[in-house]
């Protein structure tokens, strides 16, 4: 079983390594081979595993050599965030839409029909004055995205779509939530704050929160989002009901219930240290995405969301060198 994961060494892509390595198997087999794609090295700890092989560079340009590869299945994480999509539209085109595109064309060179996994977003949904945003996301509801991000995942998980149909690949998108908390400092996602909120403080760290305490938020955690990303590769074709696009399950909180929280499991102190400076930018953005969902296919496949905010902060707390001065 050979299985490539690019965005390999990213926060995700590195707790999927190890997801995948407690597991032993995927699709019922021991992967042999897992070949981390990434703009940097992974995980330092991934060098003495023998079944692990690095593969450093832009995407865009490691394609042709994939092309020679035939892999079992792809989970295919990497591009840019949000926030850095919106500042630079170039970068955004050239990281997620152009790369999916060549990354795609070289599985569709190698021949043998891999599983695709992408990870694509809650961004896809929005709202505008003609399609207003329901206030449930239902299986059924159009995407519409009103951020370069969420275009440029909708487009990719089109191709997805189209490329599953001719038959070169077998592809499926899971619409990732936002996935805090997080244990690696902030990128240019609009979104980082809601981890930051929660890590810093829980390190004597002081941070700021730059939307107000009432918005409302579709979270979950790392370990959770894992999971439906490896449920998503192993589930039958007859089991995503024609479509290949699967709203993941959310957990919908309140900034003001993460705080909350923070300070239930961290104490006064920790929520001391969140000051409030908002940001237009972030909130145009972030408020631009839905809360609510109602994941009638993921739940079909196993998936649930979050408990609660209070055990995703625990969560995040047991991690190995997660938080460094004691709460």
């Amino acid at each position: 079983m050979k299985v490539l994961i690019t965005g390999g060494a990213g926060f995700v892509g590195t707790q999927l390594v190890r997801a995948l390595l407690k597991r032993k198997e995927i699709l019922g087999r021991p992967p042999t081979e897992l070949v981390l794609a990434d703009l940097i090295k992974p995980a330092a700890d991934f060098a003495s595993i023998a079944c692990v092989r690095p593969l450093v560079g832009p995407l865009i340009e490691s394609c042709d050599a994939l092309a020679k590869e035939q892999f079992d299945v792809v989970f295919h994480l990497a591009g840019a965030v949000s926030g850095d999509c919106e500042a630079d539209f170039d970068l955004g085109l050239r990281s997620n839409l152009d790369s999916c595109r060549a990354l795609l064309d070289a599985l569709r060179a190698a021949g043998n029909c891999p599983r695709l996994v992408f990870a694509s977003s809650v961004a896809v949904f929005g709202s505008d004055p003609g399609i207003p945003l329901p206030a449930v996301i239902r299986d059924s509801t159009l995407p519409l995205p009103q951020s370069s991000y969420g275009i440029q995942k909708f487009i990719c998980e089109q191709l997805v779509a189209d490329y599953t149909r001719k038959g070169f690949i077998d592809g499926r998108s899971g619409r990732l939530m936002t996935v805090a908390i997080r244990s690696s400092r902030s990128n240019g996602a609009a979104s980082g704050f809601l981890s930051a909120i929660v890590r810093e403080p829980l390190n004597a760290k002081d941070t700021v929160c730059p939307v107000p305490l009432e918005m409302a938020v579709a979270l979950a955690s790392p370990s959770n989002t894992i999971s439906a990303l490896i449920a998503l590769a192993e589930a039958p074709r007859e089991a995503l009901g024609g479509r290949t696009a699967v709203n993941f399950p959310a957990l919908t909180v309140q900034v003001g219930e993460i705080l909350n929280a923070l300070e239930a499991v961290g104490g006064r102190d920790a929520r001391a240290r969140v000051r409030f400076k908002p940001d237009p930018a972030i909130m145009r953005i972030v408020g631009s995405w839905p809360s609510v969902f109602e994941s009638t296919r993921a739940h079909f496949l196993g998936l649930r969301p979050d408990t609660d905010m209070n055990s995703i902060i625990r969560q995040f707390m047991n991690e190995p060198g997660a938080v460094h001065v004691g709460a």
